[in-house]
């Protein structure tokens, strides 16, 4: 009898090292490996680990101990940005028998598993998701004072875009209808400019929406304007990275922009397209940080209405400027301020919906998160709640916005106009 061999993989932290574990999942099912079961023993696991924040380093060394606990793999395989920072702390570790850092992800398994002949190091689907993140940039330039990537993901390259198209064109033929072009940091993207690639990736044929993810707001350019604008896929939501809404503050973080370098790239973009939303990440209680500076912020989340904020606590990485810096915010201080910006960032982007009730909009259709729902999202970006009836997830349909909540609109499919209540 044929004896499967058997795996386990879990990722933690960005998007990017969510891109490489689907590779790594691609190349074991291609060479006929499954996943390993709850309880069963594992051939392989592979820890994809982060180590942005302190609590991420927490999470990583948490999740190697509970594999090796519930899976004792033979091969117990640690990578990413944690293993790139204390490569050798972990080779101590009794459960790891493989470390490989990030400049030798695409070449893993070839390392631990040499005899073998393995696949290319690229995606065909993305298991769970109905968006796909499509890698086109790794490394960072930057240098900015709180962060520890450019240490640990090395200088700023990207992949070819024929490269890049090939792999979309996969995605597209396997089903997948919306693709987010992502990386570490994607405005360095080249020696091609980012708006030829999304006009390139405009004119993938079956796919039905592109995504940018995150940039910063000085890499949003006219040339990279027109191709979101213009494009016939290109969805008008973007993600670009504030941090912090004092010119003060961003100057000790050594970011490259000022707040109205924000401010111009939203309302350049919000004047082409009314429509237009946007997310963001903004760090609460980086050194020095006063109560001033913090109202800047909150000033201008509540100006701006993002339809999101990914919300971050400062925490000390090693090597960094900021790690050194004096005046660090207490730690109760930086807790009940991350609290007061939540507030104004969700009663913000409840006013954001609250602007477009009885429109309607196109939805990619994803999981049931409520019983009898299933969820999704607009083109903005926006969640939209439709009632399950016959509907399956990677669906695009038309939906009119009938009622805001919290978590999102409740919509009404116009293929089918009875409208459930999922909020008693």
């Amino acid at each position: 009898m044929l004896v499967m061999k058997k795996y386990k993989i879990v990722t933690l932290g960005c998007r990017t090292n969510q891109y490489e574990s689907q590779a790594f999942l691609d190349q074991l099912k291609k060479q006929g490996y499954i996943e390993a079961e709850e309880g069963e023993q594992a051939d392989v696991c592979i820890v994809n680990t982060c180590t942005v924040t302190e609590s991420a380093d927490k999470r990583s060394l948490y999740q190697i101990r509970k594999l090796s606990r519930e899976y004792q793999p033979s091969r117990m395989v640690v990578t990413g940005c944690l293993a790139e920072r204390m490569k050798e702390d972990l080779k101590e570790l009794p459960e790891v028998t493989d470390v490989i850092p990030n400049h030798q992800k695409e070449a893993l398994l070839s390392q631990v598993f040499p005899e073998k002949e393995w696949p290319e190091f690229r995606i065909e689907r993305f298991e769970a998701h109905t968006r796909a993140f499509v890698k086109i940039q790794d490394g960072c330039n930057s240098y900015c004072s709180y962060c520890v990537i450019p240490f640990v993901r090395g200088r700023s390259r990207s992949k070819k875009m024929f490269d890049i198209l090939r792999e979309i064109e996969s995605l597209v033929e396997n089903g997948y209808k919306e693709v987010v072009l992502t990386g570490i940091n994607i405005g360095d993207f080249g020696p091609e400019r980012l708006g030829d690639l999304v006009r390139q990736v405009d004119k993938v044929e079956g796919l039905e929406r592109i995504r940018i993810s995150s940039i910063d707001p000085d890499e949003v350019d006219d040339d990279l304007l027109d191709a979101v604008i213009n494009g016939k896929k290109t969805c008008p939501s973007m993600h670009i990275v504030l941090q912090a809404g004092s010119n003060l503050t961003l100057k000790r973080m050594r970011r490259k922009y000022t707040k109205q370098d924000f401010l111009d790239a939203i309302q350049r973009l919000k004047k082409a397209n009314p429509f237009f939303t946007f997310t963001t990440d903004i760090i609460v209680g980086f050194p020095g940080e006063t109560e001033e500076e913090f109202e800047e912020t909150l000033q201008l989340v509540q100006e701006v209405r993002f339809a999101k904020v990914h919300l971050f606590p400062y925490s000390d990485r090693p090597k960094t400027r900021a790690s050194r810096m004096p005046n660090k915010v207490p730690q109760g201080v930086i807790t009940e301020r991350k609290a007061r910006l939540l507030e104004v960032a969700q009663r913000s982007a409840f006013a954001l919906r609250e602007e477009w009730i009885g429109e309607e909009f196109s939805v990619l259709l994803e999981t049931e998160e409520k019983e009898g729902f299933l969820m999704g999202h607009t083109e903005t970006f926006l969640p939209v709640f439709v009632p399950k009836q016959d509907l399956r997830p990677n669906t695009v349909i038309k939906v009119k916005v009938i009622h805001n909540n919290p978590e999102g609109y409740i919509g009404e499919n116009q293929a089918d106009r009875k409208v459930q209540t999922l909020f008693a």
